[in-house]
């Protein structure tokens, strides 16, 4: 594992022996003076027999007010020093923060394609691992340990749309489920090229990158990976998000409460770090009703469209404390060490593209969701079936245009057998709400729900 260092932002960048002049020279000489005088002229009333002044002593001088010459000169170098610290350190000490982010070299990314210090568009996938490595405490407690869950996989699967030329963002969300050929997979995995792509991140991004490119003709030109630990520290150095449910939730697979997820009552919540992580992570999402908990029928689908809302809160409460440098070291410490970026990500190029879209609003985010069918494998169990011709769509708005790569492995149908690359709008149908009443009885007259691009009734937001 390597890391990264940006011109600048080590020893000797500024500061030390052969620095530049102090900028402030002038006005802290000028300061100098003004109290060297004051002091002349308080010794001049001593002298005179000042009242209320001991022998030998010097008074307390006070002129009958302060200038207005004095106030502007005191306001100006506080401006110009806080001006020099926001500029000059306050950026360097970023530069040296975000420099302790690890970096690995990304043998898929494409070469070609902009960056964050450009102007042409480009893609950057954002990875939730599920790795258990290095949790403890209540992390390993609700979501176990190495021992309990080896390896990792890519729990979330997000493709941001970067167009820095116009300051715009866009983000494609990819259900983990998806039935795809993997691509650059290393040889002795055991694992079957015919999977789920969230198994590409088994052996770490590369893979997946190289799937994304050669299955949807996204081209990816660098990456971000942040695992639970990361989720939980982001969300409690904010302070904890706030979110408004209508209802009571709970995460519940037939009596288990496999992501921890549990909203006993309704109405607007303070979310700590591992409620955030249990509610993005709840793939069996229920909320209680006229009497009875409710399924929400998209499972993973509709776990993407809280994740959504999530991450909008959690934007938004970290671009408030950006205003305050106390929040933002501590935002800072609580991230840099559970997060994983390309090498060619540096962290000059992450600092630009703050600046650029420092006042990008959360709320005008664009997210789009992969179109996708629920499905049996015989040998992968429950997947999700990619939609040709409206993935295409769908990736089309997304991009601002046709994909660029091209596409090598097109997606598997529910036999493993590849699809054709153009095929027919097909309708999807979903099975019929499953829902129980809380001692395990089934209510009257469950509805049938299509899988929801957008939020439901029953879900949280922001307040």
């Amino acid at each position: 594992m390597s890391r990264r260092s940006d011109p600048g932002s080590g020893a000797g960048g500024r500061g030390g022996a052969g620095s530049q002049p102090d900028p402030l020279q002038g006005l802290r000489q000028l300061q100098k003076d003004l109290g060297r005088r004051g002091r002349r002229t308080a010794r001049k009333a001593a002298a005179s027999g000042a009242v209320g002044v001991a022998p030998g002593a010097l008074p307390i001088y006070r002129k009958p007010g302060r200038s207005w010459g004095r106030r502007i000169l005191n306001t100006a170098i506080v401006l110009t020093i806080l001006a020099i610290v926001a500029g000059g350190a306050g950026y360097g000490y970023l530069q040296w923060k975000l420099g302790q982010i690890a970096s690995n070299k990304c043998t898929t990314c494409t070469t070609s394609g902009g960056g964050p210090i450009d102007s042409t568009p480009y893609n950057v996938l954002i990875v939730g691992s599920d790795s258990r490595a290095g949790d403890t405490g209540a992390a390993a407690n609700a979501f176990g340990n190495t021992s309990q869950v080896p390896g990792q996989r890519s729990d979330t699967i997000k493709i941001l749309h970067i167009d820095p030329g116009n300051h715009t963002a866009r983000i494609l969300s990819i259900p983990r489920d998806t039935f795809v050929t993997l691509s650059d997979m290393p040889s002795g995995t055991g694992l079957s090229n015919e999977n789920k792509i969230n198994t590409a991140f088994n052996t770490g991004p590369d893979a997946l990158i190289a799937t994304i490119q050669n299955t949807f003709g996204i081209p990816i030109a660098h990456y971000v990976t942040i695992d639970f630990n990361g989720v939980i520290n982001l969300v409690n150095a904010v302070g904890g998000v706030n979110l408004d449910f209508p209802y009571p939730v709970r995460d519940n697979d037939n009596g288990n409460n496999n992501s921890g997820l549990n909203i006993p009552t309704a109405g607007c919540q303070t979310l700590n770090g591992n409620m955030a992580l249990a509610l993005s992570r709840s793939r069996y999402f229920q909320y209680y009703a006229n009497g009875y908990w409710h399924y929400d029928p998209s499972s993973d689908l509709g776990r993407i469209v809280r994740q959504n809302t999530l991450i909008q809160a959690v934007v938004t409460k970290a671009k408030g404390d950006t205003l305050n440098p106390i929040a933002l070291n501590n935002l800072l410490n609580a991230v840099v060490h559970d997060i994983t970026k390309d090498d060619q990500l540096s962290g000059n190029g992450l600092l630009s593209l703050a600046q650029n879209y420092h006042a990008f609003s959360p709320s005008s985010l664009q997210a789009f969701t992969l179109p996708t069918a629920g499905a049996v494998n015989s040998w992968a169990g429950d997947v999700e079936l990619v939609q040709p011709s409206d993935a295409l769509s769908t990736i089309t708005t997304f991009l601002g245009g046709p994909p660029t790569s091209t596409v090598t492995t097109p997606p598997l149908n529910a036999y493993g057998t590849p699809m054709a690359t153009a095929v027919t709008t097909t309708t999807t149908t979903t099975a019929p709400a499953v829902t129980q009443a809380p001692g395990g009885s089934t209510a009257p007259g469950a509805p049938t729900t299509a899988p929801p691009t957008a939020l439901q009734s029953y879900d949280p937001t922001p307040c």
